[in-house]
């Protein structure tokens, strides 16, 4: 429709010029919302509604089409307020502390997934249904904002009817999904999609359980005021509580409440916990620890507004994940009246802290940190020796047979950790250590927790045998060594290399030489922990079950 000029003062002439509707509701679809996301947002309309209960269900008819549906109980909307809440930007809340921002969440994820958006709500129980569409080709084919406001759909009404018998509520439902199940050239098979769609199902459960912890269960988070009940499917969604505190070993290892002050005088508080969670064996039960989800990509700062989940786990940009930091997971939390500062997007997926604040963080996460390194080394250095014990038993009888026609020195054990060595260069005392065999057979190879100043290995004499003493504390033996522990071939050729270092150090060490040899496997150790410190952690649960 062409608007017509209007005189400004002093301004000159102005028109109304609005978007192409066609193009701009196709633009919006690639917000960047996921579909966790997505649907999280259609949910939050619920919440804001007073919902008590909230049904989803993810849903593929005879003809492989998906529909979502999102019905709730919670105070349901009159025509007018259904066409508002319809409207792109629509009229702000009065409540700020609301979950849903900006007016734009239920149509811009909705649409990023489907192209026909459909709202059925009565405000009660003897109320007319309601119902409003946006319907994405109709808006194309007038090139309009034409919300289309037809009968009651049946099939949304009994949702509606299924989760608020006689009561108010709201159904939201995505038909025309088109951008859920990936599309591939070639023809994907029913039972394909359906496995597909089972994954997505699931994955959205967990995501909704962390969003929503706070809200979900029997007994709601403090401050939460009441909670409500939500299924997928008819499946019970249960929280997820990532800092495991019902954990008997969980330390919350530091605490702080913070204050912002805004030039208008006004103040708003955020808090930060620090958690500790235990390591894997320290859990109550296997299945708990399974529940627990100790992977790298679950740890960080999780951040919380108004007791939703909105962002990470992640460190803000403070630093990278690490898997010496997998222990560590930290509860950020704040209200609505810290929005500007937090700089929060409209899919509520995440947030911009003010520089100061990120600081503040990097400052207050130092001792956690250590902590979590800590308890992760110990468990892991446990877990370690646990998985290479046995593992060099191969080595010690392959090399066994090999060694009285390879030896290079006579070595005389003087005691006090010091050894007398007679080689082609001559005599010459050196410190050496000399122990016993810690296994059966273990006498030419023999891992253990820790060497002085970080050594990788060392020369040895264990019950009068020439060996050598491998640190399982090394990186290098983490990384390299425990991912191999079952392949008999590499760990031979690991443990072979190393005896011969130490056999050729007793075989050409002198009186001007020795303390170069203890440089050399000093240099050699810490160049060597450089190397692997990107080599991915082992995965010691898999190997330990092995062996």
């Amino acid at each position: 429709m062409e608007r017509a000029e209007t005189e400004l003062a002093g301004q000159g002439r102005a028109r109304v010029l609005p978007p192409d509707a066609g193009r701009l509701s196709s633009a919006l679809r690639d917000s960047g919302y996921s579909f966790n996301t997505a649907l999280a947002d259609v949910v939050d309309n619920s919440i804001d509604a007073g919902a008590s209960r909230i049904e989803v269900y993810i849903q593929m008819n005879l003809d492989n089409e998906v529909q979502v549906f999102v019905a709730d109980n919670g105070s349901g909307m009159s025509r007018d307020e259904l066409i508002d809440a319809m409207r792109y930007g629509s009229a702000s809340k009065k409540d700020a502390a609301r979950l849903g921002k900006f007016g734009l969440g239920l149509k811009t994820a909705s649409t990023a997934f489907c192209r026909q958006l459909c709202v059925s709500s009565r405000p009660s129980g003897d109320a007319t249904v309601n119902r409003a569409v946006w319907d994405l080709d109709h808006i194309a084919k007038v090139n309009d904002w034409e919300l289309l406001l037809p009968e009651p759909d049946s099939e949304e009404s009994g949702c509606l009817d299924g989760v608020s018998p006689n009561g108010s509520g709201t159904v939201v439902c995505w038909r025309n999904v088109d951008r859920l199940l990936k599309r591939s050239a070639k023809p994907v098979s029913s039972a394909a999609r359906k496995r597909s769609l089972e994954k997505t199902i699931d994955g959205f459960m967990f995501h909704a359980s962390m969003v929503y912890q706070r809200f979900l269960g029997a007994a709601p988070a403090a401050g939460v005021g009441k909670g409500f009940a939500l299924h997928v499917n008819g499946v019970a969604v249960d929280p997820w509580d990532p800092f495991c505190t019902n954990q008997d070993e969980t330390e919350m290892v530091a605490e702080q409440a913070l204050t912002v002050d805004f030039p208008d005088g006004k103040t708003a508080p955020f808090t930060v916990k620090a958690y500790v969670i235990p390591r894997r064996e320290e859990f109550k039960t296997d299945a708990e620890a399974a529940a627990a989800r100790i992977e790298n990509r679950m740890q960080g700062i999780y951040v919380y507004r108004e007791n939703r989940m909105i962002a990470g786990p992640d460190y803000m940009g403070l630093w990278a994940s690490e898997p010496h930091g997998t222990l560590l997971r930290v509860e950020f939390s704040f209200d609505h009246r810290l929005d500007e500062v937090f700089d929060i997007d409209f899919k509520k997926s995440r947030i911009t802290p003010a520089e100061p604040i990120v600081n503040a963080l990097g400052d207050f996460l130092a001792a956690p940190r250590n902590a979590a390194d800590d308890r992760y080394r110990k468990g892991r250095r446990k877990q370690i020796v646990e998985t290479s014990t046995g593992g060099h038993d191969e080595s010690n009888r392959f090399i066994g047979e090999k060694e009285s026609a390879l030896t290079l020195a006579k070595v005389t054990p003087l005691g006090n950790g010091t050894a007398e060595v007679t080689n082609k260069q001559g005599t010459v005392v050196i410190v050496l250590p000399s122990g016993h065999e810690m296994r059966p057979g273990e006498f030419t190879v023999q891992p253990v927790d820790s060497l002085n100043d970080g050594l990788l290995w060392e020369p040895c004499i264990i019950s009068g045998h020439h060996a050598v003493r491998i640190n399982t504390g090394h990186e290098y033996y983490a990384k390299v060594y425990v991912p191999n522990i079952n392949d008999e071939v590499t760990v031979q050729g690991l443990d072979s290399l190393l005896w011969a270092l130490c056999e050729a150090e007793l075989g050409t060490v002198n009186e001007n030489a020795r303390s170069h040899f203890g440089e050399l496997r000093y240099e050699v150790s810490k160049i060597l922990r450089q190397l692997v410190a990107e080599l991915p952690e082992p995965d010691l649960d898999d190997n330990h079950d092995d062996d």
